[in-house]
């Protein structure tokens, strides 16, 4: 599998579903002429893969031309990997598998899983060598996405790149954040920088704090990464791949939408949403992407109230109506959306980090459903 640009949509729970995906392939398309990147669906739980959640399968719709098809699985058993990785092969489900080894959410790290996993390098080894293995003889490739490590004191970056390359996965990406930051704070990208020197024979993707695309250049110049993956930086801002095409491409980059623009992007997405959930559904996920579309532009409480209380198709058309069409995205309409925090201790399992070579599967740790 190649890309036309080194550039990779970071799955994101409860964003980048079929409708968001869309949206950003659309505008990547009308202001490049191409879709060069590639879009990761949701993260889905390998054991409700598998199980065949309605849910999670509904999860992994897409688009009738959406190509590569792209799909990120959490998992924690090398068993069930294998049988969810198989399933994705036979079945003709996705062209591309992601793992996921990078969520800091505490009910997902206190139960082994997520950030907490490569800590256990032995099972972590088990769990990609077993995605690798169910997709031999097809032209499925299997790429691994990782943070630095739990905190400071436990660092897991360089192992479980080196682990990874070794059970034969096709490319590695790190978050350059520990699970203990959370999203908080800035993105260390010399640890990047050393996973590229210590993964010699694969692609090393970089993760954190790439909200432009000056910022995706400055982190391959200083990293020598191989590509980026974006994710809150294109909260808000699907526009955001075609400006990467270009500047990956030797193009100009195009003038950012005004808030007329804007408008029928919003538009747009509240349209994708209701195709894919209904209408019900589709209103009420829409409004936190109001609110990141909104970000800087001048509109008004009152307004924002009433499009954070959407509930209807028409009465997204007619708030969005209401929007100053004139108003250019400017500095304040930049920065950093979505989820910051603060960092915090990373709950683990009791005696979690007293053995890293334990290669026992978590006890419950795959219980939840798809997007957690």
């Amino acid at each position: 599998m190649s890309l036309a640009s080194p550039v990779v949509l970071a799955p994101m729970a409860g964003v980048t579903n079929v409708a968001f995906r869309t949206l950003c392939r659309e505008l990547e398309l009308a202001r490049e002429g191409t879709v060069s990147g590639l879009y990761v669906c949701e993260m889905v739980t390998a054991r409700a893969l598998v199980e065949r959640h309605p849910v999670t399968m509904h999860m992994t719709t897409f688009g009738p031309d959406e190509s590569p098809r792209s799909l990120q699985l959490y998992t924690v058993d090398p068993d069930t990997t294998y049988d969810a990785a198989r399933m994705i092969a036979t079945e003709g489900l996705a062209d591309h598998i992601d793992m996921n080894f990078g969520c800091p959410v505490p009910k997902v790290t206190r139960r082994g899983g997520g950030a907490a996993l490569p800590y256990k390098r032995r099972l972590f080894g088990r769990i990609v060598a077993a995605a690798v293995r169910a997709c031999e003889g097809t032209d499925i490739p299997v790429t691994v996405k990782f943070r630095i490590g739990i905190d400071d004191e436990h660092r897991t970056h360089l192992d479980a790149g080196r682990i990874a390359e070794s059970e034969g996965a096709a490319a590695v990406a790190l978050h350059a954040r520990t699970a203990a930051q959370r999203y908080s704070g800035a993105a260390d990208w010399d640890q990047i920088a050393a996973l590229k020197q210590h993964v010699r024979t694969i692609p090393v993707l970089g993760n954190g704090d790439i909200f432009d695309a000056d910022d995706a250049l400055e982190m391959m110049r200083r990293t020598g990464c191989d590509g980026v993956v974006i994710g809150r930086g294109c909260l808000g801002r699907p526009w955001l791949f075609a400006e990467l095409s270009a500047v990956f491409n030797g193009r100009p980059v195009a003038t950012p939408p005004n808030l007329g623009e804007v408008a029928d992007i919003i538009r747009r997405h509240g349209a994708l949403l209701t195709e894919h959930f209904g209408e019900d559904k589709g209103m009420r996920d829409i409004r936190k992407h109001v609110a990141w579309y909104l970000h800087g532009f001048p509109a008004g409480a009152e307004l924002r109230r009433a499009l954070a209380l959407v509930k209807t198709l028409d009465e997204l058309d007619a708030l969005v109506g209401a929007l100053d069409p004139d108003v250019p995205f400017g500095p304040q309409a930049a920065g950093p959306r979505g989820r910051q925090g603060s960092s915090a201790s990373v709950s683990l399992p009791d005696g979690w980090l007293a053995d890293p070579d334990d290669p026992r599967v978590p006890v419950g740790a795959d219980v939840m459903h798809s997007g957690g």
